[in-house]
């Protein structure tokens, strides 16, 4: 029997202190980014505007049947060939696993907007920001930019640690793949936009089945990260707050993470968000907390995404050792 867990915590703590080997992605492409290349290939040989909404909507559940077949087909065709290889196929696996995890990425590009606030100031920091989140950087202030900073690295870390490793770990090869295709697929056409409202309906609804288990645990685990981090207090605040209020996020599953972290430090997450075709309405999470954030919060947002991070391995360790 392969070791999924011994070899998730192998990635885990691989993809932590190395990250993503650009030099070999420059020049291989990133598996996410062949997923895109799929997905793009069919939207365009399905999606036609001309389309009625209903045959857009049929057209899109069919897009998103393929493109997860083809990944499920693919990661069980794969991990076939690696369990014949024994020892030498784990290695590969690890290394599969590995890529798609995004700890020391997602923790890099959250530590640059601090930095830019903190040397440049108010504009680099909206550069920084703009590389990970979708809002308008010119309408954000100085607590704006430092608010959707940590608000990105707690959503992230359900979505791109706390899930895959949940799937893989369930699953194996095949149910790494498949989520990391299905979360592509939301990123890509799950829009509300004219041209994705029907045709990426399914692909929406799917990735919010996919993280509804995940962004829950990622709760959990963030509210034991907090424990090592402030103690019980922060602990206790982290579940209360994400158990008030994840329901008041527009998203079925962010509010969960964003409010365990809005709970463990104090702050206010959340509000209005602008972004260049008009701002959305949302409540605050923790509205009592601190909402004059700056990069001195961001540090401390990231210290909690670490002792979060670390309290996933001992999770995955401890389960190991217990099977």
């Amino acid at each position: 029997m392969t070791p999924h867990l011994l070899i998730l915590l192998a990635a885990l703590v691989a993809d932590w202190f190395i990250g993503d080997p650009d030099r070999l992605w420059a020049r291989t492409g990133h598996p996410v980014v062949w997923f895109g290349r799929l997905i793009d290939l069919i939207d365009n040989a399905l999606n036609h505007g001309s389309d009625p909404a209903a045959v857009r909507y049929r057209k899109g559940a069919l897009a998103w049947s393929v493109m997860v077949g083809a990944a499920l087909t693919a990661a069980w065709l794969a991990g076939a060939v690696l369990a014949w290889l024994g020892p030498l196929g784990w290695l590969v696996e690890g290394f599969a696993v590995f890529a798609l995890l995004a700890q020391k990425s997602l923790r890099d590009h959250v530590a640059a907007v601090a930095g830019g606030l903190r040397g440049e100031g108010i504009e680099a920091g909206r550069r920084a920001v703009a590389r990970i989140v979708g809002r308008d950087p010119e309408r954000l202030d100085r607590a704006g930019v430092a608010r959707a900073a940590i608000e990105s690295l707690a959503e992230n870390f359900s979505d791109s640690v706390v899930a895959p490793a949940f799937w893989y770990a369930v699953f194996g090869l095949p149910g790494i793949v498949a989520y990391k295709m299905i979360n592509t697929a939301d990123s890509m056409i799950g829009h509300r936009s004219e041209r994705y409202l029907e045709f990426g309906r399914v692909a929406a609804r799917a990735d919010d089945l996919a993280n509804w288990l995940p962004a829950r645990l990622s709760a959990l685990i963030v509210a034991a990260g907090a424990w090592t981090l402030g103690g019980l207090g922060a602990a206790r605040a982290a579940l209360a707050i994400a158990l008030r209020d994840a329901g008041l996020h527009r998203s079925p599953n962010a509010g969960w993470p964003e409010a365990g972290f809005a709970g463990a430090l104090a702050l206010a997450l959340g509000g209005p968000r602008a972004y260049r075709e008009g701002t959305v309405a949302q409540a605050f999470l923790n509205g009592a907390g601190r909402r004059a954030l700056d990069a001195a919060d961001i540090d401390r947002a990231l210290g909690l995404f670490a002792r979060s991070c670390f309290t996933l391995w001992a999770f995955a360790a401890l389960t190991w050792l217990a099977a």
